[in-house]
């Protein structure tokens, strides 16, 4: 029998940190359960579904556009310059994030893509961290976000918001973890060679 798969998508635009979203992208896809199967398909999406540029000049071609993804049962919401200068005033990317939060299981974010949450309404209320140098900019532009400090990711339910950059990979296997247990957690760490306390 075959197990269950959650399709992962992952918010791409202009600027977003490389490894916020390549992070998440790793340990979803290098994710694997003792039957080889791939509880995870991950997909990238982007506004328009054109080629990206991320920071520092990488070249992205997206999967999807809004108009053409499947349904996501997780989403990643990176950060990274595009997301705090453009992106957050960005009325069609607010306006989608916040209706994907009504469709998917798991809404995360990395880094700054915790303002674009917030933006969309989905943290008020709740507890929610970004990258340290946004932490001021998060509790004061959005005081109904209850604000946490060091920490790499807090979970709050279908939502979770990681810290800077990197966070984004603990994120990751906290979710894992919740989805399919401790052993293929530290087994996709040990297969990234990535020291982790699960």
């Amino acid at each position: 029998m075959k197990s269950k798969q959650w399709r992962v998508g992952i918010l791409l635009f202009d600027d977003v940190e490389v490894l916020d979203f390549a992070g998440p992208f790793e340990v979803f896809a290098v994710t694997i359960l003792e039957n080889v199967e791939q509880p995870f398909i991950v997909e990238t999406v982007s506004e328009k579904g054109t080629l990206i540029s991320a920071r520092n000049g990488l070249k992205v071609q997206p999967d999807y556009s809004f108009n053409s993804m499947p349904p996501f049962d997780i989403l990643v919401i990176p950060g990274g310059l595009g997301a705090r200068d453009r992106e957050i005033n960005n009325a069609k990317v607010i306006k989608w994030i916040g209706s994907q939060a009504q469709r998917v299981q798991w809404m995360t974010s990395v880094c700054t893509g915790a303002l674009l949450l917030a933006k969309a309404g989905l943290l008020n209320g709740k507890k929610a961290t970004t990258h340290w140098a946004s932490l001021e900019r998060l509790k004061t532009e959005f005081p109904e976000v209850d604000v946490r400090r060091g920490v790499k990711f807090v979970d709050e339910g279908n939502i979770v918001t990681s810290g800077g950059i990197s966070a984004g990979i603990n994120m990751s296997f906290h979710i894992v973890k919740r989805l399919l247990g401790v052993e293929v957690a530290r087994e996709t760490a040990r297969r990234m060679e990535y020291d982790i306390i699960i």
